[in-house]
């Protein structure tokens, strides 16, 4: 029995803020942000809208995108780092919202990485037979975390939610090999405590370095070569260092997926939205190899080799 992705959905909010709208409130640049980052805007949330709103956005277009019920659901896995309340979980949140009573429902905190983390979990149940339908959201408010006199920090985040139904797929299809992964040491680099703090520098070499290692060790795993792999999917946190894994994999450039451009770094949410907008062009076609990768404060990695399709 193989687990994939199903269904999927994703929301983000109308509001854009451009590097240009910064540039009237904090002392940057839109030539700046763009050079370091591959960043020209991102989306914002206004203050009536918390992280489960956008939540269920996401999620009730996945499950009828997936062609089931709430009802069918036995499992909700958040992926966040910025929850509405310390508890209950947005995963309880979703639940009661979106009318999926018979799911349990738990959050994980593993940032950038969530998703990874979240769909490892859910291919668990999925392959064991515990349960039929897992789904699994990635969702931020990062704008809410943000220090905006801090132009190192508040340049790159933005607000967002994807979602995945997580089930059973036919032989051959769905999840080939993962690889989780984390360093506690790390965690000095990249925290949260009133708001994000971020030493750039050392995330930015531990990035280049785990992105493409994970993008290797999977497809390895999964008895893959180079060559087999029709398309990555990066956590869309900093194009050089989606750039660096491209390399490492030795992918054209039409290959590799980029949406950093319009949303920024979405943490969570920023794998998810980035497959259902190469779904929605499509560019990603059934069979296809995807490899989707990610790190993120912890410090954590996660990365999934996976063929497409039902």
């Amino acid at each position: 029995m193989n687990a994939g992705i199903i269904g999927m959905g994703q929301f983000v909010p109308e509001k854009e803020l451009t590097n240009f709208d910064l540039e009237k409130i904090m002392d940057t640049s839109d030539e700046w942000i763009r050079t370091r980052t591959g960043i020209e805007a991102r989306r914002v949330a206004d203050d009536d809208m918390d992280t489960s709103d956008m939540g269920v956005r996401a999620a009730e277009q996945a499950v009828k995108n997936a062609g089931i019920s709430p009802e069918d659901i036995d499992l909700i896995i958040v992926a966040t780092v910025t929850p509405d309340y310390r508890f209950p979980s947005v995963a309880t949140m979703i639940q009661h919202q979106i009318g999926a009573k018979n799911a349990a429902a738990m959050d994980i905190s593993a940032a950038c990485a969530g998703f990874m983390y979240g769909i490892v979990t859910a291919k668990q149940f999925i392959e064991t037979n515990d349960y039929k339908y897992v789904l699994v959201v990635g969702v931020e408010k990062l704008t809410k975390a943000v220090d905006w006199s801090d132009r190192n920090t508040a340049v790159l985040f933005g607000d967002g939610a994807g979602a995945a139904v997580v089930g059973q797929v036919s032989e051959g299809r769905g999840i080939l090999a993962f690889e989780l992964g984390a360093d506690g040491s790390g965690l000095k680099h990249l925290y949260q405590k009133e708001y994000i703090q971020m030493n750039g520098r050392e995330v930015f070499k531990f990035a280049v370095r785990q992105m493409g290692e994970s993008c290797v060790n999977v497809l390895e795993k999964a008895g893959l070569q180079k060559e087999d792999v029709d398309f990555l999917l990066p956590h869309q946190a900093n194009i050089r260092i989606m750039e660096a894994a491209r390399q490492r994999l030795d992918l054209p450039q039409e290959k590799m997926s980029v949406t950093i451009n319009k949303y920024g770094n979405t943490s969570s949410a920023s794998i998810p939205l980035t497959l259902i907008e190469e779904l929605e062009s499509g560019r990603i076609k059934e069979d296809d190899v995807l490899i989707m990768v990610g790190f993120g404060g912890g410090l954590t990695w996660g990365a999934i080799a996976m063929k497409w399709g039902r």
